[in-house]
C-alpha cells in the first residue's frame, strides 16, 4: 500500500479505534492546557535592553514591542559569515509563522526573528522569501549568546562549557534554533523574559509537521540521513505539486 502498513477493516472496528484515540487526544489536550497554565505563570526576569540592528538603524528590544506588551522572537539560524541564504529548517518554522503574526498582533503581542547575520542578509533573504515579519540583527550585541542559541567556537573562550535546551551542547554548532518571549512593564519602560524553549520543544509551532502527524505516512522521515533531510526552501521544490481536487 505505497508504505502504508496494510490494516484494512470495518467501520466499526475503525470507530472503535477511533474512539480509544479521541481519549488519549483529549488526555493530551488537558495536558497541554495545564502545561500552558505552568508557562504563564513562570516568574518574570528583568533583562538588558539590549540594541540591534534594524533596516530602520538601531533599536531597542524594548521598541521591538511597538504597541503591545508582549513579544515573542524567533531565534533564527544565520550566522554572520553564512552566505546568502539562512537555516533551512528555521525558514521551514518562519514560513508556518509568518502568516499568523497578524492574528497574534491582534493579542497585544508582537514577532520578531533574530539572527547575528547583518542586517542587508536578513533583509535580501526575507525579500526572496516573501516573509513580512520584522527582522533584526544581534551581531553587535551578546542577546544570542545570552540566550544559549550562539556559542563561541572551541578553544576561543575559557568560559564554562555553554547550555542548550537546559542542558550542555553537543556538537561544533555556533548557532541553534529557538524560540523566546518577553513583557514590557509599559509603566517603567522594564523588559523581562518569560519562556524559551528549544529543539523539539519548537515542534508544536510548525503546522507543516502538525499536518503531516495526522496523515497514515506522518512525518515519513524514519529512512532518511537525518530527519529534515528533505526539506528545501520553499521557493526550491521541483516536484510539481500534488493535485488538490
Amino acid at each position: 500500500m505505497n508504505g502504508v502498513e496494510a490494516r484494512p477493516s470495518t467501520r466499526e472496528a475503525w470507530l472503535e479505534s477511533r474512539t480509544k484515540l479521541l481519549a488519549k487526544e483529549k488526555e493530551l489536550t488537558r495536558m497541554k492546557d495545564e502545561v500552558a497554565k505552568m508557562r504563564r505563570e513562570l516568574p518574570l526576569v528583568e533583562v538588558e535592553d539590549y540594541v540591534f540592528e534594524t533596516k530602520d538603524g538601531p533599536k531597542k528590544l524594548s521598541e521591538l514591542f511597538g504597541e503591545n506588551s508582549q513579544l515573542i522572537v524567533q531565534h533564527f539560524m544565520y550566522g554572520p559569515d553564512w552566505g546568502d541564504s539562512g537555516c533551512k529548517s528555521c525558514s521551514f518554522w518562519a514560513d508556518s509563522l509568518d502568516p499568523m503574526i497578524i492574528h497574534v498582533n491582534q493579542r497585544d503581542a508582537s514577532f520578531v526573528a533574530c539572527s547575528r547575520a547583518p542586517v542587508e542578509k536578513l533583509e535580501a533573504f526575507k525579500e526572496r522569501m516573501g516573509w513580512k515579519f520584522e527582522w533584526v540583527s544581534s551581531l553587535n550585541n551578546n542577546f544570542n549568546y545570552d540566550f544559549n542559541v550562539s556559542f563561541p567556537k572551541e578553544g576561543e573562550t575559557d568560559d564554562p562549557a555553554p547550555t542548550y535546551n537546559y542542558r550542555p551542547k553537543r556538537g561544533p554548532y555556533e548557532d541553534l534554533p529557538g524560540i523566546s518571549t518577553f513583557y514590557l512593564d509599559k509603566e517603567t519602560a522594564k523588559v523581562y523574559h518569560q519562556y524559551s524553549t528549544y529543539a523539539r520543544g519548537l515542534d508544536i509551532l510548525n503546522s507543516g509537521y502538525q499536518l503531516m502527524d495526522l496523515l497514515p505516512k506522518g512525518r515519513d522521515e524514519k529512512d532518511l540521513k537525518f530527519s529534515m533531510e528533505w526539506v528545501k526552501m520553499h521557493d526550491e521544490y521541483t516536484d510539481k505539486p500534488v493535485a488538490s481536487n
